[in-house]
């Protein structure tokens, strides 16, 4: 991969399986998108709470040429969901992006540039 990567965990211990789950998704992106020129990865376990257990978010910062992409998810328990549903948006908005810059995205039909003419009122 020749993406420059950097994958941050915070409050949570250090997971080999967490690391090469995120490695192995931002290979997936570089496939579908060559040109991508940073990918930081924060992944952040939130205040745990008696009742309501653990809590996860990931926020991705995507550079690419010219854009930034950002998606940020909350998940309540499992931290491989909360990235899952990271990246699929991610994806998302990547292809939106790599379809704009084929020009592939559907145009509006233009306004034909013209001369209101009134029309005469009969008042008979």
């Amino acid at each position: 991969m020749q993406t420059p990567l950097q994958i941050t965990l915070r409050h949570m211990a250090q997971s080999n399986a967490l690391t090469t789950r995120v490695r192995e998704d931002v290979g997936k992106l570089s496939g579908f998108y060559p040109d991508i020129v940073s990918c930081r990865v924060i992944i952040e376990q939130r205040d745990r709470h008696k009742s309501q257990g653990r809590s996860f978010n990931v926020r991705i910062a995507l550079g690419l040429p010219g854009h930034e992409l950002i998606v940020n998810h909350d998940h309540d328990v499992d931290v491989y969901v909360a990235l899952r549903d990271a990246f699929a948006s991610l994806t998302r908005r990547l292809e939106d992006v790599a379809r704009r810059q084929r020009g592939s995205v559907k145009k509006h039909a233009s306004v034909p540039d013209g001369k209101a003419t009134p029309v005469p009122f009969d008042r008979g």
